[in-house]
Formats: C-alpha cells, sequence, structure tokens
C-alpha cells in the first residue's frame, strides 16, 4: 500500500515539474511570437516605404522623359502645312 502512495506522489511531482516547463515554454512561445509580429510590422513598413520611393523615383523619370522629348520637339523644325 505504502509503495502505491509513493509511486502516486512521485508522479504527482512529476507531473507538477512537467506542467512548471510548459508554462515556462508557453511563457518563451509568447514572447517569440511578440518578436516574430514586431519583426513582421518593421518589414510591412520597410516594404511600404521602400514602394513609395519606387513609385516617386518612377514618377520623376517619367518626368525626366518627358522633359526631354519636350526639349527634343522644340529643336525639329516647324511642320508643313497641307494647305
Amino acid at each position: 500500500m505504502w509503495r502505491q502512495v509513493w509511486d502516486s506522489v512521485r508522479k504527482l511531482l512529476s507531473l507538477a515539474q512537467k506542467w512548471e516547463r510548459s508554462q515556462e515554454e508557453i511563457e518563451e512561445l509568447r514572447q517569440q511570437v511578440k518578436d516574430l509580429t514586431a519583426i513582421s510590422q518593421k518589414l510591412y513598413y520597410e516594404l511600404q516605404r521602400l514602394n513609395d520611393k519606387v513609385d516617386h523615383q518612377q514618377e520623376n523619370t517619367m518626368l525626366k522623359i518627358e522633359n526631354e522629348m519636350l526639349k527634343f520637339e522644340r529643336r525639329l523644325p516647324p511642320g508643313k502645312d497641307d494647305k
């Protein structure tokens, strides 16, 4: 009988230790999720910033091309009228 009591107490202690370790692991996992969330938010904002920068550069490039085309058109001789 004492042996059964001792085995039961040992099992309870073992389960308590496992439960404590599980709680610690859960806290670690929660912290990792928080860290990953923060990293993903930073990446999202960085991608948005880069996207805005690319859009701005494309707009500037198009304006430069348009300016060069206008300069070139001014250098051409006037067209002939069909009158």
